[in-house]
């Protein structure tokens, strides 16, 4: 991505279009199948931006005839590139994961200016080198080579990126970025231990590692010459460092987004506490690119972490003054701010109010592949938004989730009534995330214990042969749960206006139904007013201008 671009709000078979500063930029978070509770391999990731609508695309599984050519499209402007040979077949892709469990997100970091493309002719951009690279690959080893064929021969279109790159079996991370006045690009890739759980959120991540490992390394091949001859690297191949090599490393950038991962790793890593002087700049010794969890890691884990505002942490979004009265763990942008000549910042959590929509995958070697691949996939914040189950073999789009418009509001929508119910609960957090959470949890947990019976089922379908019945029947409860969702987030939206309209709030029983008097009306509401933090602000402020006389 061009450093001095903006995202032009286009999303395309499931990738996130991006802005390219760190406050409005993705994160993406890991789990290897013996760091899973139940064996999964697992990626999340957030699509985040301000112009982003939150949608699921799907593209057919196809054959293609001989000479028949793809045209490419840069994600982030809709801007043709060129076109590029297809293959025969190409593969059923749902979202970000396509019909053999392979699974790819991203977030990009820019890195040196001076290495994005400036020959005009390159073609493949970031979001292709994915929606492509899913299209033609049966392995996260395969996908990676895809992509790094796709950059040697039609040149590289964006600036430093980050992919995870997982299927049933494993997770890599890798890391490329442009050669500017040369073709192609450079790029190194790491297998994450299957018993470790990984991340990255906007900065390079990959530094030292063994290079002679060609089973869990790989690499381009002038990888170290082109560092060299650019000036960024003059030691041996073996103290190479990837991530310092290519990018723009500062105090800042870390706690905007190593600080993310940093925030993943404490939950599940009693150690993680001493990478917090890394984020916080305060350490120059770098937070690895992985760790060893001390427990199991679970969907749901996977789900609350995409939660994440830094709670219990130094960082914590919803208690400093920033938070007013009503703990509100957002920030609104610009990420920064002057006072007296000096430059402030707000912290950048992982939940963040721009996310387009959001994932976490699901890749199984224990189920055949039309079951094993599922999505749960949520549309605007992370915090508050419900994740869906959809199966990588569903061929048809739920209405809900359909392409929409950010600027035409659509009752219909699933992403109209995600942001409907977040963005009341922006003004009154701690008064409202109660109410959101019962509806939120108790559709997930739904989902999440309805899986083995129902899995049991398609697998049955699976067993017996009859694929055009698993398909409708993965269809059609891909359309159910999609409209369920979006028509209870409806009601809640309605709820919660009802109830705390005018900064009252409306008294209610213990299953949440407002309460009435003996004689049918609705009893006098609560005043819930603000915190004791908020009225002595005031006071320090004002002194006594408000001091009742």
């Amino acid at each position: 991505m061009n450093l001095t671009k903006l995202a032009a709000g286009l999303a395309m078979a499931g990738v996130s279009v991006m802005l390219t500063i760190p406050s409005e930029a993705c994160t993406n978070l890991i789990a290897g199948k013996k760091a899973s509770a139940d064996g999964s391999v697992m990626v999340t990731y957030a699509a985040d931006s301000h112009s982003l609508y939150g949608m699921l695309n799907h593209t057919p599984a196809a054959r293609h005839p001989k000479g028949a050519m793809r045209k490419v499209v840069e994600w982030d402007t809709s801007k043709p590139l060129g076109e590029i040979p297809q293959v025969a077949q190409t593969y059923n892709v749902v979202g970000n994961m396509n019909e053999h469990q392979v699974c790819i997100g991203e977030s990009t970091w820019g890195g040196k200016e001076e290495l994005v493309d400036t020959t005009n002719n390159s073609i493949i951009d970031y979001g292709s080198l994915i929606q492509i690279a899913l299209e033609r690959s049966k392995t996260a080893r395969e996908a990676i080579d895809v992509m790094a064929d796709l950059v040697d021969k039609y040149g590289y279109a964006s600036s430093g990126e980050s992919f995870s790159i997982a299927d049933k079996n494993e997770v890599w991370v890798m890391e490329l970025i442009g050669k500017g006045a040369e073709k192609g690009a450079v790029w190194v890739a790491v297998r994450i231990p299957d018993n470790a759980i990984s991340g990255h959120a906007n900065e390079p991540r990959i530094r030292k590692v063994n290079y002679k490992d060609k089973e869990n390394v790989r690499y381009s091949k002038d990888l170290f010459d082109f560092a060299r001859k650019r000036g960024y690297f003059n030691g041996k191949d073996e103290d190479f460092s990837f991530a310092d090599a290519f990018g723009e490393h500062s105090a800042a950038t870390r706690r905007g987004c190593d600080a993310r991962v940093w925030s993943f790793f404490r939950r599940f890593n009693k150690d993680a506490d001493s990478y917090y002087d890394w984020c916080a700049g305060k350490s120059d010794e770098p937070m690895p690119l992985y760790i060893i969890p001390d427990k199991k890691v679970s969907l749901a884990d996977m789900q609350f972490s995409m939660r994440d505002h830094f709670e219990d942490t130094p960082f914590d979004m919803n208690n400093d003054i920033g938070a007013g009265p009503n703990h509100v763990p957002y920030r609104w942008r610009p990420m920064t701010f002057e006072v007296d000549g000096k430059t402030y910042l707000n912290e950048r959590a992982i939940a963040t109010q721009q996310t387009g929509w959001s994932f976490v995958s699901q890749s199984r070697d224990w189920l055949p592949d039309e079951v094993g691949g599922v999505t749960w996939f949520g549309t605007d914040d992370a915090n508050t938004c419900v994740y869906m189950p959809f199966y990588c073999s569903m061929t048809v789009v739920p209405e809900q989730l359909k392409e929409g418009n950010i600027n035409e509001f659509d009752m219909n929508s699933n992403f109209w009534m995600n942001t409907w119910v977040a963005n009341q609960a922006y003004n009154r957090y701690d008064l409202m995330i109660p109410d959101i959470r019962k509806v939120q949890q108790g559709l997930e947990n739904k989902y999440i214990g309805s899986r083995p019976e129902r899995e049991a089922e398609l697998v049955a379908l699976v067993k017996d042969g009859n694929k055009e019945a698993l398909i409708a029947e993965v269809n059609n409860e891909g359309c159910s749960i999609a409209k369920e969702a979006t028509d209870a987030y409806r009601n809640l939206a309605q709820y919660l206006l009802v109830r705390f309209m005018d900064g009252n709030m409306k008294k209610v029983d213990a299953d949440g139904n407002f309460i009435y008097n003996e004689n049918g009306l609705p009893v006098y509401p609560e005043f819930p007013g603000y915190n004791k933090e908020y009225y002595e602000n005031i006071v320090k402020a004002t002194g006594d201008h408000f001091l009742e006389k």
